[in-house]
């Protein structure tokens, strides 16, 4: 879709700490990723901004403070950036994907049996 948010690695970093929460602050969000990151506290602002802008981030204002919250959820962002991947690497196609990553990661005995639960549910 048009309107599908498609957001940087950094924004994922951002969004991640606001799935995990309901609501988060500017700083909270940037003492959430200041173990992982050496980002400025301006970086992180700058980064909500864009995701505001992008409809992935909604906000209140609750006096001085921004308080954020998901404008879309993680399984939407996975969905888009999968379907991107997809197309950019593979031209749109899942069995050379499957195939690539079967051959050069493996897979488990489990995921074995999820990947054919998941066939088998798929030609229903």
């Amino acid at each position: 879709m048009q309107n599908d948010p498609h957001i940087s690695e950094a924004e994922w970093q951002v969004m991640k700490v606001i799935w995990s929460r309901s609501q988060s602050s500017a700083q909270d969000v940037i003492e959430a990723l200041a173990g992982s990151t050496s980002w400025s506290s301006s970086t992180v602002k700058t980064l909500l901004n864009r995701l505001v802008k992008k409809k992935a981030l909604k906000f209140e204002k609750e006096g001085k403070i921004y308080r954020y919250s998901a404008g879309v959820s993680e399984e939407e962002c996975q969905r888009v950036e999968a379907e991107s991947f997809l197309q950019r690497v593979f031209d749109g196609s899942l069995t050379p994907m499957l195939a690539h990553f079967v051959n050069k990661r493996g897979l488990s005995p489990a995921e074995v049996e999820e990947l054919r639960r998941l066939l088998g549910d798929g030609e229903k």
